[in-house]
């Protein structure tokens, strides 16, 4: 699926315009202001955010304010648009916490520049936690408040390893949260599902364990909520690219 973005902008031309050059590589939704741009980012997993600074009823700098202070819209790249090409607009821009700069008139080939460089410098992140056995979660946060979410998810996840009936409406009544914001915010930070996020939390956990050599592999399979340690032994094998056995084995030769 194409990433979402949202345009935001009081001039229709310049949405179009833009709706037009992103439509080949991304699913576009638009906004007028910042007002509006708010309304779609609680319904909608947007992933990257584009507005201009100056708009009427809420402008780019207080819409940026407000994503990147705001619990579920914090992981949310945001690039902001102005013809305001002051240095101090721009500082204005980053210490609100804008992930980039954009200079009106600006280069179409530079704004997806821009946009394809944020997504998949994310994208490698995500999938390097996601694949390496030992990575910590708090490596796909980009920002504090997401630190504290994955910290307390985590924590929740591994005090319910053994529990092999762990699913998204358990994990949203634990986290005490609905169960559409709980998927949005693991989806968006991390691009797995409760579900994945889960199962890779278990067999990091389990790699950890493998790792101190004094569990057998049928043992950290339950310890992990795993009941088929042949199951335990794909998973592993799929997500980690080497078998429990061989896994094991490379920690002992160290």
């Amino acid at each position: 699926m194409k990433p979402l973005l949202l345009l935001v902008d009081d001039n229709e031309e310049i949405l179009a315009f833009l709706g037009d050059e992103l439509s080949e590589k991304y699913t576009i939704l638009t906004a007028q202001n910042g007002r509006e741009a708010l309304a779609l980012l609680g319904t909608e997993p947007i992933q990257l955010v584009i507005s201009d600074v100056m708009m009427p009823v809420m402008d780019g700098f207080e819409l940026c304010r407000l994503v990147k202070s705001t619990f579920d819209y914090c992981h949310i790249p945001v690039i902001l648009l102005t013809a305001k090409n002051t240095l101090q607009a721009k500082i204005a821009g980053l210490e609100l916490g804008a992930d980039a700069y954009v200079d009106k008139p600006f280069s179409t080939e530079f704004l997806l520049a821009q946009i394809a460089s944020l997504l998949a410098n994310r994208s490698k992140i995500k999938d390097y936690f996601a694949h390496s056995p030992l990575v910590n979660i708090n490596t796909i946060a980009s920002s504090r408040p997401d630190e504290l979410f994955l910290e307390q998810l985590t924590a929740i996840i591994h005090e319910n390893l053994e529990d092999p009936d762990l699913d998204i409406e358990k994990l949203a009544r634990l986290m005490n949260m609905s169960r559409p914001t709980l998927y949005r915010k693991i989806k968006s930070i991390s691009d797995l599902t409760p579900n994945e996020l889960v199962n890779v939390t278990r067999l990091k956990k389990a790699a950890a364990l493998l790792g101190q050599g004094t569990y057998k592999i049928y043992e950290v399979s339950d310890m992990v909520g795993y009941h088929s340690q042949t199951n335990f032994g794909r998973n592993f094998l799929k997500q980690f690219g080497m078998t429990p056995t061989e896994y094991q084995s490379s920690k002992q030769v160290r």
